[in-house]
């Protein structure tokens, strides 16, 4: 069995490229792998509610690729089940990229990073577009409650496959709520050394 992402990704001329380069012996592995790789683990689960951004690619009636990045409170990209994700799509600059690129070619792929722990997951997968008057119940599902801007649609991403990138060139970056924890003690800790000095510095007496 190979995995969903190499029947997706090997195409004849990146074969060809995996050959030419010396590759193809060390991909093909990937060929022979038991698992396909199509559904989502416990471990992506929480790791995909842990993310407050992904980059997302869709593909043009003229065959360009368009990448837009998506950010929102963490948890904004759900997990409907174990082969379906979603998010509620708001109101944005009005250019419609990729909802016209999607409404023409539904194939869709996402990359999802976690820089602090230098992890990235890869998401291959097909994305209808869906109205309130389509599915009201699944647009309740995707709303973000504390989120006051109207839901004009959902785009809902049916995996095919998914595969996790090694961490190398991966740099660690933190946000600035990320970098606040990692702080905390060290300005907790000041602190309670200024309190243990005296306001004069420790002297008594007058010049």
């Amino acid at each position: 069995m190979a995995t969903a992402f190499a029947e997706l990704a090997f195409t004849p001329s990146v074969k060809a490229a995996q050959r030419y380069y010396g590759s193809r012996e060390k991909n093909g592995r990937f060929e022979l792998a038991e698992d396909a790789r199509n559904r989502l683990t416990e471990f992506e689960v929480e790791f995909i509610a842990a993310r407050d951004s992904f980059y997302q690619a869709t593909v043009s009636e003229s065959g360009w690729p368009y990448i837009q990045h998506r950010g929102g409170p963490k948890g904004f990209l759900k997990v409907l089940d174990d082969c379906t994700l979603g998010f509620a799509d708001f109101r944005g600059n009005v250019q419609y990229l990729s909802v016209g690129n999607l409404n023409a070619n539904d194939r869709i792929s996402l990359i999802l990073m976690d820089y602090p722990n230098r992890q990235r997951l890869k998401i291959w997968g097909r994305a209808p577009i869906v109205h309130e008057s389509d599915d009201p119940k699944l647009m309740v599902k995707l709303a973000l409650p504390a989120y006051k801007a109207k839901v004009e649609r959902g785009i809902i991403i049916h995996i095919e496959a998914l595969d996790w990138n090694c961490p190398q060139h991966i740099t660690p970056r933190y946000t600035k709520a990320e970098v606040d924890n990692l702080i905390a003690p060290l300005l907790e800790e000041i602190r309670l050394l200024k309190l243990q000095v005296p306001a004069n510095g420790g002297h008594t007496g007058t010049a």
